[in-house]
């Protein structure tokens, strides 16, 4: 049975000093019985110490520049300077040292207190003045807020890219200068083009979206009224552990502001709201234009500001003003760059999982990639037929079922646990996983955890207006898990040691045996390797297997050798090793080994595509170099057809740990990967030799050529 609709104040009201505290999930006690003035003094010096702004009683010492981790930090040596455990909680629901020192003893900041200042904010929305309909042409001038964030600096790429509108882009910095190199900044860390083009049409402003009219003066506010016609509102402070208090000036008095500012003119306002405003346990249906949850439902500080923007705006609208909502849900990596936010719970979340191999029990994620999410808002922007709808920017649904699916095709099969099960034990596994800091730091927080056990219990968030807009712009729908998307986004993560991909020394996800025979300088060769994959990533990414093996030969004066090495499919994308015989690299193994007597060899070995009948030896052949300090020989070796079938098909080898099922898909995904591969190598000398004769058809003299011209219209 659903519980009847009620208004904003009536939830508000009902809310009101009725809901505790969740219980603390780490168990930490409370410190009871001390001094409130010296915690207070305490907290300022140690503080003082770490940020980048002076400290005082009432300093939000996130705004003086402390981040979460600096808050654990700062716990930390206070428990030590103190002699007893402090709690994290408070620290975060009002990072203020007087209200720290107040709460140190005492329940701490209760859910009434929040809704509180979530009445007080929303009473600021009915403040704003009455306006008529904004002009509907294509705007020329935008601003744009939190270009220096990772949504931020992608929405501000994809206006400048789908438009010839200015931006002016608002960023907290000292000054206009300041702002531009934290812009900057962002473009360079996460893959978006900076270049001359792109700083002709970028005015960077600096403010501060938490403060009132956005810190600045009246000539500023003037003049960005008159100027802008359209007004993009992304900035936002995503912080899962700090409370309403802490996050209510940038997440709902900046949207106030920006609404304000909107009001001058009068010109629509584009907000970037999320899909965290209905992160309620229990909810039934997340709909573009339906009810939000209940704000006192809603465990995180986040979640209660990002509700209030979005009612509040709502409410704006109630005055005429013209307002879009966007609603993004998880937010993944650049499918072109594998550009990531490392600070984001999903990013965590998917850290953890590359190296524990567990992920915990969800209904449905609604996710989208930060190119996709980008690409819409742009849209929404720049096409005045859809302003002022509610659009969830969400891809398919992804269930547990594909997501479990997609990664054990790309060879990380994950065990999935409940929820307290999953975070109790990556608890235990992260200490002094420098990487996984800010997971550890999520994890100890009651509101973090609360934000996240919600976020996996939604259902599938409604999206029709939204794929309207997309089909509308030739967007193609987000997939809802894209396998090489994911693993290029995981690469990126792999390499800032954030994520953990399978290696060498994994369990192999595909292997295989090969022996290739023939003669080096007229003397027996045989070279005997096991060829192996540890997840797809390494195919998807770098077209490349690990080779182990043996090579004999009469020649080599220490014995046998054992290599290692890498094979590498169609290396240099194709590229012919020689033009005039349009030959193709189709392979090429690169290994080195030690014999018996200490010497290092190299052994090169090439397999090449041409034009020619024997496509099937081509694909088995292969010239080979071993190579010394002080010695070279080369030849040909090549495998049998029905060594290949024994070995290459029917021995191909597949993780144990996957189901039989899984078995099937895996190998049924290699032998599709591998066989488009060769294919593809096979068929670029004939693709290069059409082309060459296509180009000496146009290459004939004039009036051959202007025959064949109009032989063509």
């Amino acid at each position: 049975m659903t519980e009847p609709e009620m208004t904003v104040d009536e939830l508000l009201a009902l809310a009101d000093g009725t809901r505790p505290e969740p219980a603390d999930p780490s168990g930490s006690p409370r410190v009871v019985g001390m001094d409130p003035a010296g915690i207070e003094a305490a907290l300022i010096r140690a503080a003082g110490r770490m940020a980048a702004r002076p400290v005082g009683s009432d300093t939000d010492l996130f705004d003086a520049g402390l981040t979460s981790a600096q808050a654990v930090e700062l716990v930390a040596e206070l428990e030590h300077e103190l002699g007893s455990e402090l709690d994290l909680g408070a620290v975060f629901a009002d990072p203020r040292p007087s209200a720290i020192a107040r709460a140190v003893g005492s329940p701490g900041e209760s859910a009434g207190d929040e809704l509180a200042l979530v009445r007080a904010d929303l009473r600021r929305a009915d403040e704003l003045p009455f306006v008529g309909p904004p002009r509907t042409d294509e705007p020329r001038c935008l601003l744009l807020t939190g270009a220096t964030g990772f949504v931020g600096v992608h929405v501000l790429a994809e206006l400048l890219r789908r438009s010839d509108a200015h931006v002016v882009c608002l960023a907290r910095a000292a000054d206009d200068a300041a702002a531009l190199a934290r812009i900057a900044t962002a473009a360079k860390e996460y893959g978006v083009p900076w270049n001359t083009e792109v700083r002709r049409r970028v005015t960077a402003v600096a403010g501060d979206l938490a403060a009132p009219r956005l810190g600045l003066d009246d000539v500023r506010w003037q003049a960005l009224a008159a100027e802008v016609d359209g007004v993009v509102s992304v900035g936002a402070e995503v912080d899962f552990v700090r409370g309403y208090r802490s996050l209510g000036g940038a997440n709902v008095a900046g949207p106030l502001s920006l609404a304000e500012l909107a009001s001058v003119g009068p010109v629509p306002l584009h907000h970037v709201s999320s899909l965290g405003a209905f992160n309620q346990i229990g909810i039934e249906a997340m709909d573009e234009d339906g009810p939000l949850a209940r704000v006192d439902r809603l465990g995180s500080g986040y979640d209660r500001s990002k509700w209030a923007s979005d009612v509040a705006l709502q409410r704006a609208r109630d005055h005429g003003l013209v307002v879009t909502l966007l609603r993004p849900g998880g937010i993944g990596g650049n499918r072109s760059t594998g550009a990531h936010n490392a600070h984001d719970l999903s990013s965590a979340i998917t850290a953890a999982l590359t190296r524990y191999r567990t992920i915990p029990a969800f209904r449905c994620l609604n996710t989208a990639p930060v190119d996709w999410v980008a690409r819409l808002t742009a849209a929404a922007v720049l096409d005045p037929g859809s302003w002022g709808g509610n659009y969830h920017l969400v891809g398919e649904p992804v269930t547990l079922d594909d997501l479990v699916r997609g990664l054990t095709l790309a060879g990380m099969a994950p065990t999935v646990q409940p929820w307290d099960e999953w975070r109790s034990g990556i608890l235990e596994r992260i200490d002094g996983v420098a990487e996984l800091a800010f997971l550890a730091t999520m994890l100890r927080s009651p509101s973090a955890c609360a934000l996240a056990q919600a976020s996996l219990s939604v259902p599938a968030a409604g999206t029709a207006r939204a794929r309207e807009l997309a089909v509308r712009h030739g967007i193609e729908p987000a997939p809802g898990f894209d396998v090489s998307a994911q693993l290029r986004t995981l690469t990126a993560m792999d390499r800032t040691g954030l994520a953990r991909l399978p290696g060498r020394d994994s369990t192999p996800h595909v292997a295989f045996d090969e022996t290739l025979t023939g003669a080096v300088d007229s003397r027996p060769c045989t070279i005997a390797l096991t060829l192996s994959a540890a997840g797809m990533h390494q195919l998807l990414t770098e077209r490349r297997l690990d080779v182990r093996g043996t090579v004999e030969c009469d020649l080599l004066p220490g014995g046998a050798l054992t290599v290692s090495g890498d094979l590498v499919i169609r290396p240099d994308g194709g590229v012919p090793v020689d033009a005039a015989e349009l030959r193709h690299p189709l392979m090429e193994y690169r290994l080195a080994g030690t014999d018996g007597t200490g010497t290092d060899w190299t052994v090169v070995a090439h397999k090449t595509a041409r034009l020619g009948r024997d496509i099937a030896s081509q694909t088995r052949t292969a010239t080979v170099e071993l190579t010394s300090a002080a010695e070279a020989y080369s030849g040909t070796v090549s495998f049998a057809p029905r060594d290949y079938l024994r070995d290459g098909v029917d021995g191909l080898r597949i993780d144990p740990a996957l189901s039989a099922r899984e078995r099937r898909q895996a190998k049924a995904v290699w032998f599709a990967w591998f066989g488009g591969q060769v294919g593809r190598g096979l068929l670029q000398p004939a693709l290069r030799a059409f082309a060459e004769l296509w180009d000496l058809r146009g290459a004939r003299d004039d009036g051959g050529s202007r025959q064949w011209q109009r032989g063509l219209r």
